[in-house]
């Protein structure tokens, strides 16, 4: 019960931040990031913190920094950069603000590719790829500590990830007969669910997190909605 209460303190706070978010660009998409500090994210704000206008993870933690609302379609645009072994991911569609995207949703995975332990990898394991799922293209990621920009659409049962301006994934999950991991991801069709990015206990940075969701008008056609 307490755990619960807990939850919803975290989750009205997390609105609350949200409410004084940015207004939407030309583009309509809204900064979720203020650049000062993490109101309006909920989750594992321990795993986290700001400096110099950049969210980074720590690399001595782990957990799911969240927004505080769930998403069905969206486009979510951001910049990131990676130390050595670098490891992330962007969480989608998640059942719950914790837990693991196999099990709750799933993981685009941002990952250092050229790090030492990752050389040996599953195609699905590495940079862009939806964990377990569907492989990235590779040789689009910039160097260790140079920015990448990243976008990533969730638009119905369609999943793609584009990074440097080069798409790396383009999925339908509706396609998906066996995941490549040969694991049961029960939660990989969800609807919705939660949005963010769960820290690999190494340090990576985040900057001009913003986004935009689309919902479909009386004609069925997709259309962006204000956040």
């Amino acid at each position: 019960m307490m755990k619960t209460l807990h939850v919803l303190a975290t989750v009205v706070a997390g609105l609350l931040g949200t409410a004084a978010a940015a207004e939407p660009d030309a583009e309509g998409f809204t900064s979720v990031f203020n650049g000062r500090d993490l109101s309006g994210w909920i989750g594992a704000t321990q795993s986290c913190e700001v400096e110099n206008g950049v969210l980074y993870s720590k690399p001595n933690a782990a957990g799911n920094l969240m927004l505080p609302k769930p998403y069905a379609d969206f486009i979510l645009k951001f910049d990131f950069v990676l130390t050595p072994n670098g490891n992330n991911g962007v969480m989608v569609r998640m059942k719950s603000v914790e837990g693991g995207g196999t099990l709750n949703g799933m993981e685009l995975q941002i990952l250092d590719d050229g790090g030492d332990p990752y050389k040996k990898l599953a195609d699905y394991q590495y940079n862009g790829s939806i964990y377990g799922v569907a492989p990235a293209k590779r040789g689009f990621l910039k160097p260790v500590g140079e920015w990448n920009t990243e976008e990533v659409r969730a638009i119905g049962s369609r999943i793609t990830v584009v990074l440097n301006g080069t798409v790396i994934v383009d999925q339908d999950l509706l396609q998906i007969q066996k995941t490549l991991d040969g694991r049961a991801h029960p939660c990989l069709h969800n609807a919705q669910g939660y949005l963010g990015f769960m820290a690999h206990h190494s340090r990576v940075g985040f900057r001009n997190i913003r986004i935009k969701e689309i919902v479909k008008n009386a004609s069925g056609i997709s259309v962006s909605m204000p956040h």
